[in-house]
Parts: structure tokens; C-alpha cells; sequence
């Protein structure tokens, strides 16, 4: 049952995006798409709303007394935002901070719907403690309880402690009390403002889709508007192709004091989903590979394989956050090797969410990546001080 209905969920999901995107034409498309405008209209007098009570002091935020370092974007999925989120946490690390990555745990295994309701129809705090990915020594959720940006962040930084709560002024209480951190990063954090203080806004712009399709949620894939930049410290130009000059003007038009930063994803390695066997990248240069996917943008991720030197000669998408099954796994296999593959790649993200599968006809590799900065910062220590020490 809870097969099928994610199954369902994820079909709705890739029709909608195909409608918001205009991909899908016709007369119910057409409709949809009207609805979804909208709603849009409404979503954003609802977000103006939201802004006026944070402002007027209605709705109140919290101070922890800590460092808090926001990373986030104004569109939905595929910034590459969690390489951005690890490099911060390394870094920080490395110059001496107790780091604690707070998450909301997307698509993460909820609370029993029983003790939710519960605590809707009495008014109850959720007195639930936050899940503890990582207590910064050990892994302690698979991907599924943590969601998967967590359990990856957490599976790379063994000595950063990895929370997930959808309150994070709860979670952040909890990571200075129990582990005694001193710095805080809301890993998409930038809509999070119950929790301010000594705060320190990123906010990642895609240089291939900065604003997506320039409407906001549900008819495009914008959270906020973009003059919402204004907020930011510190705004990332992910993805770049070093061609920005447009891009930069209009992020100048909403905040021209803000620090630019631009990198690209870097691949450093491929490693064994199953065995943890390490290659080099030249090994795949000139192979021909197959690619297997379920994130929001697997063009670019694509299109790195290719960068790289290798021969995709086949690739299959499935919705972002996808849980694979070992069938779905196999038929990958059989596909690819009726193109002549002699691998398949895909994402370190996906690479969490594989089952474990008895056939072993072609080897499967997730890319590993990290952040490469190309200007705005001599180091990315330098970067680090900038945002975090000034």
C-alpha cells in the first residue's frame, strides 16, 4: 500500500512539473495550468503576509546565542546545494567550530500520523526529541528515517553532528545543550526564519535556471520572489560557465552589497555503490556508460558524464527523492547492457536510496563531487572567514 501510493505520489509530482513547465500541452494541461496560477497569486499574498508578521514582531523568532549560517536558494531542488552545505561544515570544522547541520529531513519517514494529530487538536508543543543522524562519531539513521541530504551530509562528515526536525529552534536547543555546538547550518534555511540571532544568509543561484520559470509556487518552481535576494549575505553562483555578466546585473538590481561568489561541482571520484571500490575518472573516459537518476535536474548531471569524456549511451530519470527498487535497479541493468554499457553512474544523493541487489552483471558507480570555487574568493578558507568570522 505505501508502495503504490508513492508510486502515485511521484507520477502526479512529474505530471505537475510537466505542466509548470510547459511540456505537456492540451486542453487539460491548459487547466491545470490556471489553477495553478491561481494559487500562485495566492501563495504569494500569503508570503507577504508571513513577511509582515516576522517583521511587525506578530510571529516571533528565537536567538540561540550561536553562530547560524542559512544555506538555501529561492528555487525548488537542483542548486546543488548539499556540496555547498558540506564544504561550509568542513571548513568550519577545520578552523576550530562545533558544527551541527540542521535539517528538516525531506521526504525523511514522519512521525506516527496518530501522535501528530494529537498534537494538532490539543495545541501540544512536539516534545519529541530531533533524530540524530550523526552525533558526530557515528552514523546512526539510514537514509530513509533521515531523509537523504542528511544521511548523505552525514555519511561524509563523520565528526559533525546531523539533525533532523522540521523545528529547528528545537533542534538547534538541542545541539548546543547535548553536543555543545557552537555553530548552526540550516541546510535550506533560507525561508527558516524562526531562528535569527547571529545569522548569516547564502542563498545559491542555478546559472543555467537562475529563476526557474520566473513564477513562483505552484505554477513555477519559485519559493520566493527573486527582489527576496535583498535578504541575502552572501549569494553563490552554482553551476557556472564563467559567462554571468547578465546574471549578475539583475542579482545587482535586488542586492548590490551583497558578495558573489561563483563555482562549479567539481568530480573528484567514482566509488562502488555496493563495495565502496574507488576508480579514477579516467577510467570511464572513452567507455561507454549508462546513467540512473531521480534528482530535480539530471540534465546537469549528465551532462558531466559527458564532460568527463565518457559515452553515455543511455539514461533513465526517475522523480527527484526517488526510492529505487531492486526491479527497477535490474531493468537498468538489462537496458544498459543492451546498449553495450560497461557501467552505470549515477548521483552520490541516489546512490542512499539503492536496495541492495543480488545480480551483479555491470558495476554501479555514484560521482563523488565537491565545490570548486572559480572567483569572488582567493580560497574557500578565505570564503569561510568572509561569511563566518567578519
Amino acid at each position: 500500500m505505501r508502495e503504490r501510493l508513492r508510486t502515485w505520489t511521484e507520477n502526479v509530482e512529474t505530471f505537475l512539473l510537466e505542466v509548470i513547465l510547459e511540456e505537456r500541452r492540451g486542453k487539460r494541461a491548459a487547466i491545470v495550468r490556471g489553477l495553478l496560477l491561481a494559487l500562485s497569486r495566492v501563495f504569494q499574498v500569503a508570503i507577504k503576509v508571513r513577511r509582515f508578521l516576522y517583521n511587525s514582531r506578530i510571529l516571533r523568532d528565537s536567538t540561540l546565542g550561536v553562530q547560524v549560517i542559512a544555506i538555501g536558494n529561492l528555487t525548488v531542488g537542483g542548486t546543488g546545494k548539499t556540496p555547498v552545505v558540506e564544504k561550509f561544515a568542513r571548513e568550519l570544522r577545520d578552523q576550530g567550530r562545533n558544527v551541527a547541520i540542521l535539517s528538516r529531513g525531506y521526504r525523511s519517514k514522519p512521525v506516527p500520523f496518530h501522535q501528530w494529530l494529537l498534537n494538532k487538536l490539543f495545541l501540544r508543543d512536539d516534545t519529541t526529541p530531533p533524530r540524530v543522524v550523526s552525533d558526530g562519531k557515528s552514523l546512526l539513521l539510514d537514509s530513509e528515517m533521515a531523509g537523504d541530504e542528511p544521511y548523505m551530509l552525514a555519511s561524509n562528515l563523520k565528526d559533525v553532528v546531523v539533525l533532523v526536525d522540521k523545528d529547528r529552534v528545537k533542534s538547534g536547543r538541542f545541539a548546543i545543550e547535548k553536543f555543545g555546538c557552537d555553530t548552526l547550518l540550516l541546510d535550506d534555511g533560507f525561508q527558516y526564519w524562526k531562528l535569527r540571532g547571529r545569522r548569516q544568509d547564502i542563498v545559491l543561484v542555478d546559472c543555467q535556471q537562475p529563476f526557474g520559470n520566473e513564477r513562483l509556487l505552484p505554477r513555477g518552481t519559485l519559493r520566493e520572489p527573486p527582489s527576496h535576494l535583498a535578504r541575502a549575505n552572501t549569494i553563490f553562483i552554482t553551476k557556472s560557465d564563467g559567462n554571468t555578466a547578465e546574471l549578475r546585473r539583475r542579482i545587482a538590481q535586488h542586492n548590490p552589497v551583497a558578495g558573489i561568489i561563483e563555482c562549479i561541482h567539481h568530480p573528484l571520484y567514482m566509488e562502488d555503490v555496493f563495495t565502496g571500490q574507488r576508480i579514477n575518472l579516467e577510467a570511464i573516459k572513452g567507455r561507454r556508460v549508462a546513467s540512473l537518476s531521480g534528482i530535480a535536474q539530471p540534465e546537469s548531471f549528465e551532462q558531466s558524464l559527458v564532460k568527463i569524456g565518457a559515452d553515455l549511451v543511455y539514461s533513465k530519470r526517475f522523480a527527484d527523492h526517488h526510492r529505487f527498487s531492486q526491479q527497477e535497479v535490474i531493468n537498468a541493468i538489462n537496458r544498459s547492457k543492451k546498449r553495450s554499457a560497461e557501467a552505470i553512474i549515477t548521483t552520490q544523493k541516489d546512490a542512499v536510496r539503492f536496495p541492495k541487489i543480488d545480480r551483479r552483471d555491470l558495476p554501479i558507480y555514484f560521482m563523488r563531487v565537491e565545490i570548486k570555487i572559480l572567483t569572488g574568493a582567493n580560497d574557500f578558507q578565505d570564503c569561510v572567514r568572509k561569511i563566518c568570522f567578519r
